[in-house]
């Protein structure tokens, strides 16, 4: 992959970089929209048939090949098992409980769970000093999101439990991804296409089963479904992996610390949603964790355990 030239493109990642930032961030309220009248089950479905669709159609035009492995393909579906059709259902299940901005928040401790799959199944990769103290502070954030010591939090508590199970999911599908995805012979585009396609796949058969809608569809619920599939799961795939390119993956990644202050942002903006000052802590808490264990920052020298 190539590296961004300093000289030639300065900061040409940016506008990419803030408008997958922007489009991330948002999809907390696009899930919120589609809540309105498809199930979770409808709106995992749709979401990665939209998504599917649209790199599907980025892949055409670019004359590329999907892949024709058996074997790849099999690596492929349990990764978009793991990072679309399972957490796709579990995100909508969750936001019934919680809000978008509590999503949004929840959301960011998928470096936390990373380091949590590397810990207890793959013992050959040792966390730092730095990443385990990460770890104790984003569960003392997710403590104080969930509001677990005051009265009358037990939706919270389930809705925010939903959530890290999603988010858990991450961890193992991109530790799994890492592994066994990222080294196959395909472009960046040909791999998520075929991801999100296979996610399509998968959660098909619950949506026939169970139903795409919970009510009738509305005009709001038709555009946060079609702006969840299209950009948040198609067209942003296409921002992530050019931001790579423009700027190397570092840079692109940081990306997971503006989304959760755009989910809240605009949850405050068009849902009247607020965050108690004890969740307000606990998000500080857990973008603090997402810090410490992706390395961005140190509080104590560097050492393994």
């Amino acid at each position: 992959m190539s590296q961004p030239n300093e000289v030639t493109k300065p900061l040409s990642w940016l506008p990419g970089f803030i408008a997958l930032g922007l489009v991330w961030g948002s999809s907390f309220l696009f899930i919120e929209l589609a809540l309105e009248s498809f199930s979770p089950i409808g709106i995992a479905f749709l979401r990665s048939f939209l998504g599917g669709a649209s790199l599907l159609i980025i892949v055409w035009i670019s004359k590329q090949k999907l892949p024709r492995n058996w074997k790849h393909w099999a690596h492929l579906f349990v990764v978009a098992a793991l990072l679309n059709a399972v957490p796709f259902v579990l995100f909508p299940l969750g936001q019934e409980s919680v809000s978008s901005a509590i999503a949004g928040v929840v959301n960011s401790t998928t470096p936390l769970m990373t380091v949590l799959v590397v810990i207890v199944l793959f013992r050959d990769q040792w966390p730092t000093v730095n990443q385990i103290v990460g770890v104790i502070i984003g569960f003392s954030g997710i403590l104080l999101l969930m509001e677990i010591f005051s009265s009358g939090s037990g939706g919270s508590v389930v809705g925010v439990s939903i959530l890290l199970l999603a988010t858990l999911c991450y961890g193992l599908g991109m530790s799994y991804a890492k592994r066994f995805v990222s080294s196959l012979p395909y472009s960046p585009y040909v791999l998520a296409a075929s991801q999100v396609s296979a996610a399509t796949v998968l959660t098909a058969p619950a949506a026939l089963l169970w139903g795409f809608t919970s009510a009738a569809p509305t005009q709001l619920s038709i555009l946060g479904i079609g702006l969840l599939g299209i950009l948040g799961t198609g067209i942003a795939y296409v921002w992530n992996y050019r931001n790579i390119e423009l700027a190397g993956s570092v840079v692109a990644s940081s990306v997971t610390y503006i989304t959760p202050v755009v989910a809240v942002v605009i949850g405050a903006l068009f849902l009247r949603e607020q965050l108690s000052a004890t969740q307000l802590v606990g998000g500080v808490l857990i973008l603090l964790s997402a810090l410490l264990v992706q390395g961005r920052i140190k509080l104590l020298p560097t050492r393994e355990l």
